[in-house]
């Protein structure tokens, strides 16, 4: 008998907080995936203001501002949901499970807390859809970093890519998957330290632009040598995998009067290097880097990394997969793993010592399940 296919929604808002990205996809939660399409929404510059604001915060929805802000997320989530769904001609009944991320605030695995706010139950009722959310937490109680999560979806879409194989997302952490083989044993991932999160505050303070896009504004600027340095000698980058780390870990000391170009440029630098240090933990150097996410279209930052590799780097776009909605595409795949009590992740990508199904299951007008659970 053929295994069940399922019809996803994933949504993914991600450290970048530019919007909300939907994907549809089909599955059936192993190794046959389909994606069917995308829609990304941009958020508000005031709602991206107030889930800037909140970052950092460790109280979670214990804050009454911060709950008030998961409510606003959640419904602005299901708005999406609905216009996606007039997009595609489709209805509710249409689809049998949705991945709903949410939007991380804070992430410190040491401790064992991360928190990401959304509240599935809410987004079941409202969009009359099955909702798994909840997808770091197992992970993270269990010993794991929560995080990277994607890698088991890499590992599918690359199952014929020559081996091994990297998969790089710049968001706005960078992190990577390294793909040797089909097996539990043969994945690592982790983050490997900034991706676009600290470029786009610099720019957005210097100039008002929410990026800089293709990377021009630090395509005219000059690296500080001594700022990429004093950044990359924490201890972080010299720590071996399993890792991950918060978007706002990294505090640049970069003086105020330095000019916006000098900025941007030094900030792209320690991207890049970062990225290059990071695959230095690989067990062996990729045949080729694939890079997705918002990053990807940073041309400056692509060359630098290239030029530190030396390892062919190429957009995901090449290979014919969404480099902007691949997370989303992933959360509903993982969706459909934690509906089938399969692992969302394994010891070679969280840290997690076995491995580890997880998310909490929220049907439209009943109470929600709780599917953490070793596998």
């Amino acid at each position: 008998m053929k295994p069940k296919l399922y019809k996803a929604i994933g949504l993914m808002s991600g450290t970048s907080i530019d919007g909300i990205d939907a994907a549809l996809l089909e599955t059936d939660g192993m190794n046959l995936v389909r994606p069917l399409a995308f829609m990304p929404t941009p958020y508000e510059s005031s709602f991206r203001q107030r889930l800037r604001q909140a970052f950092g915060d460790p109280s979670g929805t214990k804050n009454p501002e911060v709950a008030a802000l998961e409510r606003d997320l959640t419904e602005l989530h299901a708005a999406v949901v609905e216009k996606f769904l007039v997009l595609l001609n489709g209805k509710a009944r249409d689809v049998d499970l949705i991945g709903f991320h949410g939007q991380t605030l804070f992430h410190d695995p040491a401790k064992h807390i991360t928190i990401q706010i959304g509240d599935g139950a809410l987004l079941a009722s409202i969009a009359g859809i099955p909702v798994v959310n909840d997808f770091r937490s197992a992970d993270v109680k269990a010993g794991g970093h929560g995080a990277p999560l994607v890698p088991l979806y890499h590992r599918a879409l690359a199952a014929k890519l020559p081996k091994p194989v990297a998969i790089l997302n710049i968001g706005g952490v960078s992190n990577v998957s390294w793909i040797g083989g089909d097996g539990d044993d043969e994945i690592i991932a982790y983050d490997v330290g900034p991706g676009n999160a600290m470029i786009d505050d610099w720019v957005l303070k210097h100039t008002g632009l929410a990026y800089d896009e293709y990377g021009l504004i630090a395509a005219t600027g000059h690296v500080v040598p001594a700022i990429v340095e004093k950044c990359l000698a924490k201890s972080f980058f010299r720590k071996k995998p399993p890792k991950s780390i918060d978007r706002n870990a990294f505090e640049v000391p970069i003086p105020n009067d330095l000019n916006v170009a000098d900025g941007a440029a030094t900030l792209t630098m320690i991207t890049a290097r970062a990225i290059a240090r990071g695959l230095e933990f690989m067990p062996q150097q990729p045949r080729h880097l694939y890079v997705t996410g918002g990053g990807r279209l940073n041309n400056t930052l692509m060359r630098w990394i290239a030029d530190l590799t030396n390892v062919p780097v190429s957009p995901v776009d090449e290979l014919s997969w969404s480099g902007d909605g691949l997370e989303a595409e992933a959360f509903g795949y993982l969706a459909v793993r934690s509906r089938l009590g399969l692992p969302l992740s394994v010891p070679g990508t969280t840290g997690v010592p076995q491995p580890m199904t997880g998310g909490m299951l929220h049907v439209p007008d009943a109470t929600s399940t709780n599917t953490n659970r070793a596998s």
